[in-house]
């Protein structure tokens, strides 16, 4: 099948952090294996959800070095999202294909699948492996579960790309992000008796308009690096849960805040000053009218922020390859940083527009897709097949 076909048949495939992604994981094994290419399905702590690896041989059959190319399966939800087609049903118009992970991230995965055949008959002399992930959405955790496994198979691939959608440009950098789920736990009371109650929502409301001036003063002041698409750190609030009737004053409200930062953002003073907030201002006039107040504050996910190796050959190659040597960097977060960590030079490179990702109506444009072909094409050439013939990366 062709990149068109795969991503068509890709989309279909209702991937959903929160759904099992086994169906997909089937056909692409089917896939390597019609084609004679050894895979491993790597479960993790779920046994809904897999990971795949698969390894096309050097030609004297060595299976560790090399090049690997990396695509999480996992799409976000769509509930509350207005899309003019069916986001499982691909949809193919001026030039465009819609449908939830169109950009993130199966666009990048449909070119890996269509290139296979194409890869086989290369006389490598690296191997090209290929990994599919689950869960990248909701905290990367099929990821490290995959780099486990390859360390296990004594697998060290020497250069990654991950192909998140950067548009085809070469990206040398993320931001880290910390989510914190926080609990106030006040005193219910009949609203008819308000002085009686502890009204938790509006304790949250103070805290959450608190870490609102954080953020406006951090976006105001810095520090900034401008190598990022939003330069200067950032801290939202995006879920808040709270309140069961209309005439109860609610004893207890949730919501859950993420910060994005650069490397070099004192993260620990910006949680003091939280801390300090809720210990020095919301706490002393809550347990005031209820002892047992109490505000809980748990930092649930905390993803370390990634930068490239310049002089790395995976950064080296697809600088030169794609033409573009600028020091880009992005705010959102991928699986970039956990393959570096295992000591594996990565890079972020896919098709498509990251605005288009998360939205309505997503979609990927078919030109990125034919780009992305020849990009990879190219990589995996210099990587994989001339690399001691080319005086520029010798």
């Amino acid at each position: 099948m062709d990149t068109r076909q795969w991503l068509k048949q890709l989309i279909g495939f209702n991937t959903i952090s929160s759904h099992s992604n086994m169906q997909l994981i089937a056909a692409i094994d089917d896939w390597f294996k019609l084609h004679g290419i050894q895979t491993h399905i790597i479960h993790g702590g779920c046994d809904e959800k897999a990971n795949l690896l698969a390894t096309i041989p050097a030609k004297d059959g060595g299976m560790t070095g090399g090049l690997l190319l990396s695509g999480h399966t996992d799409v976000v939800p769509v509930v509350g999202q207005l899309w003019n087609t069916d986001p499982f049903v691909a949809t193919e118009d001026n030039g465009k294909i819609y449908g939830r992970g169109a950009c993130d991230m199966k666009a990048f995965i449909a070119v890996m699948l269509a290139l296979v055949p194409e890869f086989k008959t290369l006389n490598l002399l690296k191997p090209i492996h290929f990994a599919f992930t689950y869960d990248e959405e909701v905290g990367c955790i099929g990821a490290e579960f995959l780099v486990e496994h390859m360390q296990t198979l004594g697998i060290h691939p020497e250069g990654c790309i991950v192909g998140e959608p950067t548009s085809m440009r070469p990206i040398i950098g993320e931001k880290s992000r910390q989510l914190y789920h926080c609990q106030i736990q006040g005193k219910a009371a009949h609203s008819s008796l308000a002085n009686e109650g502890c009204n938790a929502i509006e304790y949250a409301s103070d805290l959450i308009a608190y870490i609102r001036t954080l953020a406006r003063h951090m976006q105001e002041n810095g520090p900034f690096d401008h190598d990022f698409d939003y330069p200067s750190p950032t801290m939202t609030t995006n879920i808040v849960s709270g309140g069961i009737a209309t005439n109860i004053i609610p004893g207890i409200c949730e919501f859950i805040f993420e910060i994005r930062y650069p490397p070099q953002f004192p993260l620990e003073n910006l949680r003091s000053q939280i801390q300090n907030h809720i210990d020095e201002q919301l706490l002393p006039d809550m347990q005031a009218k209820h002892p047992e107040a109490a505000i809980y504050l748990q930092c649930t996910s905390d993803a370390q922020g990634f930068t490239a190796m310049e002089n790395s050959l995976i950064t080296r190659i697809v600088r030169m390859v794609t033409g573009i040597q600028d020091r880009l960097k992005v705010s959102y977060s991928t699986e970039a940083g956990l393959f570096q960590d295992a000591h594996i030079p990565t890079i972020i490179c896919g098709p498509g527009d990251i605005a288009q990702a998360h939205r309505p109506n997503e979609f990927v444009s078919i030109a990125q897709l034919a780009l992305c072909e020849n990009v990879l094409r190219n990589v995996v050439t210099l990587f994989c097949v001339q690399l001691n013939n080319h005086p520029v990366l010798i």
